[in-house]
């Protein structure tokens, strides 16, 4: 399933979390734990490990929750977001992305915004619906490659958060959304430096903030 409708109205799209952790599975006990710790403010506590619990399983109950977040967060400024107000898919003036997903698309292409947005989130989408991946099953072993899959999902979700900062920041306020960005954003931050699953180099386009939102919990 598309997670852009290429339709008229822009506005008219709707954008809702695409992936459901089954209700009564210990993946879903894991993303209620993780809400409950969420509660308690401490974001660099709430990202561990819990005692006892698989890293991977941890990582992919997480990787659903950030794709649904980021899903509901780009939802809010899409309006803003078309092939005219971003045509190349960017984070600021120094930073450029071209989408390939080694499949579909080989070879590195230039394409707006909501284009490169709508492959990122399907191939996401496409990513996380794969059992072989993802198993939601009890007692399914998670693949040895799924480290560095998850690694590259966090990655390029990374790079929808750097494109909101950069170019729609000035719509997320309007919106009186800021808040709701700022906290996912560290709590992605915290999450993905606390299990080192993302090149410092990549977290480039949005440094600055990263290290304002670190300080105030030091």
């Amino acid at each position: 399933m598309a997670f852009l409708v290429c339709s008229g109205s822009r506005s008219s799209k709707t954008f809702k979390p695409k992936k459901n952790i089954p209700e009564g599975s210990h993946q879903y006990e894991l993303l209620k734990h993780a809400e409950a710790t969420l509660g308690s403010g401490n974001l660099r506590q709430a990202v561990m490990l819990p005692e006892g619990e698989d890293l991977n399983e941890w990582i992919a109950v997480n990787t659903v929750d950030f794709f649904n977040q980021i899903n509901m967060l780009y939802g809010t400024i899409t309006e803003f977001c078309t092939e005219t107000s971003c045509p190349l898919m960017s984070a600021g003036p120094r930073y450029e992305y071209h989408w390939a997903d080694g499949t579909n698309i080989k070879k590195p292409i230039k394409c707006s915004a909501p284009k490169y947005i709508d492959y990122l989130m399907t191939w996401v989408q496409d990513q996380l619906d794969d059992e072989t991946l993802f198993p939601s099953k009890i007692g399914v072993p998670f693949p040895k490659n799924f480290m560095s899959v998850a690694k590259t999902i966090l990655k390029r979700l990374f790079r929808v958060y750097a494109h909101i900062y950069h170019q729609h920041f000035d719509s997320v306020i309007q919106l009186q959304e800021e808040a709701h960005l700022n906290t996912s954003f560290k709590h992605f931050i915290f999450f993905v430096q606390e299990f080192n699953l993302i090149d410092r180099r990549e977290l480039a386009p949005l440094q600055d903030l990263i290290e304002k939102l670190g300080s105030k919990d030091r």
